[in-house]
């Protein structure tokens, strides 16, 4: 299957004999770790919402996302990352009854708007939440960002994706789903005109709230955003006034060639899809020379990849609660889930039939890696999806779990990992009774919070982009008082 497993019963290497770099070594760096949701009940391990202790069928009532964000805070957790999707998945069997009856992402409700009440429990954790630029407009989308900003004291990043099912283009009342690169086109004309609103708009020392005076703010030092892009146009001043970070953290993960130079530009948190250390490796020194190739340092993005842990007080613990977890699983609705990931609709080959992968318009780098793997089989293919999906997956003691995530960072040379749900909330509650007390104990994992918003919790250098990220380049010029 499509994990790497620690411990008995498995076939999957767990020894650290590879090389690091030596530039890896020269300190321990702590590992940042978001728990990965969705505003759903089947978000990436299918079927597990069967599984009696399971909580994901109550995603619709604000308690299951305030009990979320305090086990989070609790276990010191960077935050929580929140996908979403337009559309929903009907390239399976050309239909969405599977989609249905497994509660593959559908139905999904909005990521941001649950954010408000899981702030006003936590005091430290930031939220990375998705949203697709064709979706939004980007002058009302600024003032949403803004506005969640500032409610959360500066702990809002941004994930910007493109969008890669037909089935959202339709509801938003397109032919179809753009090209592929077309439509980071357009979200490199959204970032244009959104840049311009968080960062030059409005200057620092616009809002005085002087009631002697009668000024709250002073119109001097509001400006008109003019912007003239293939895609937006805008001629207006931002609407609110500037937040703790003004531009969110931005977050993306795109890894085909035109969203690894959007990446390079753009992203201050990537996600990778790694089989193995290696190829995170590989992954993760094309994406920091992109951003060098940008004018940025190497350091300048966070790099993560998506990981799922079982993870037990023995290892005993730990594989038999993993066997359990098995049993509950649709490959099924991961193999389905895929479908729309590549645009091909495995139902339509024999168990053994080879499968021909084409460059199609949906994730062009989903199918590149199903070529790469040799999963060219809807049998292979679901052999990889037996916990529900094809994330890697650690499963042990605190050890062994630890063990292996320092492997991933050191010879991965990432930063942290999207840690998703399996069972709610139970998986995160393992990791941050289990894991954290180990990875802690060795100098890898954060002790305590610093008060500080998401971007300076991340790279310790600020609340605001760095003077080299592009989204600067549309700031006022800070005017030094007369001698």
């Amino acid at each position: 299957m499509s994990s790497t497993v620690c411990g008995r019963r498995v076939t999957a290497r767990c020894d650290t004999d590879i090389r690091v770099e030596p530039s890896m070594t020269q300190a321990k760096r702590h590992i940042h770790v978001n728990a990965f949701n969705m505003n759903c009940v089947g978000h990436i391990h299918h079927g597990l919402w069967t599984h009696p202790r399971d909580q994901s069928t109550q995603f619709q009532t604000l308690e299951y996302w305030t009990n979320i964000a305090r086990v989070l805070e609790k276990g010191l957790f960077d935050g929580i990352f929140i996908a979403d999707v337009i559309g929903y998945y009907d390239v399976y069997q050309d239909g969405v009854d599977l989609t249905l009856r497994e509660a593959i992402q559908l139905p999904v409700n909005n990521p941001w708007l649950v954010v408000s009440a899981m702030a006003a429990v936590t005091k430290h954790i930031g939220f990375g939440l998705t949203a697709t630029v064709g979706a939004h407009n980007p002058y009302a989308f600024a003032r949403d960002v803004t506005t969640l900003d500032q409610l959360t004291n500066g702990r809002i990043g941004w994930n910007i994706v493109t969008g890669y099912v037909e089935s959202g283009a339709r509801g938003l009342g397109q032919a179809g789903l753009a090209e592929h690169d077309s439509r980071y086109d357009r979200a490199e004309d959204f970032l244009a005109l959104a840049y311009k609103l968080w960062e030059g708009s409005w200057e620092d020392d616009a809002v005085v709230t002087d009631r002697a005076r009668r000024i709250h703010t002073r119109p001097e030092k509001v400006h008109p955003v003019k912007h003239e892009g293939p895609f937006y146009r805008a001629n207006a001043i931002h609407m609110s006034a500037p937040s703790p970070q003004r531009t969110p953290v931005l977050f993306q993960a795109g890894t085909s060639p035109r969203g690894l130079q959007f990446a390079g530009q753009h992203a201050e948190g990537i996600f990778i899809g790694a089989r193995t250390p290696e190829a995170a490796r590989e992954a993760s020194r094309k994406l920091r020379q992109a951003a060098v190739n940008a004018g940025r340092r190497p350091d300048d993005i966070k790099i993560y990849a998506g990981l799922a842990v079982v993870a037990g007080h023995t290892e005993t613990e730990a594989q038999d609660k993993y066997a359990e977890y098995l049993s509950h699983a649709s490959s099924e609705g991961g193999l389905a889930h895929f479908a729309a990931s590549t645009g091909v609709d495995f139902a339509k080959y024999s168990l053994d039939e080879p499968i021909p992968y084409a460059a199609g318009n949906a994730m062009q780098s989903a199918a590149q890696a199903a070529q790469q793997q040799g999963w060219t089989t809807r049998r292979k293919l679901q052999e990889q999806f037996a916990l529900g999906s094809r994330y890697q997956t650690i499963v042990g003691n605190a050890t062994q779990v630890a063990d292996e995530m320092e492997r991933w960072i050191d010879v991965g040379e990432i930063d942290g990992f999207n840690l998703t749900r399996i069972v709610v909330p139970e998986t995160w509650e393992d990791f941050a009774n289990i894991v954290v007390p180990e990875l802690q104990n060795r100098g890898r994992y954060r002790t305590r919070y610093e008060q500080a918003t998401l971007r300076q919790q991340l790279f310790g250098r600020g609340d605001r982009l760095p003077t080299n990220h592009i989204g600067a380049s549309v700031r006022h010029a800070v005017r030094l008082p007369e001698p």
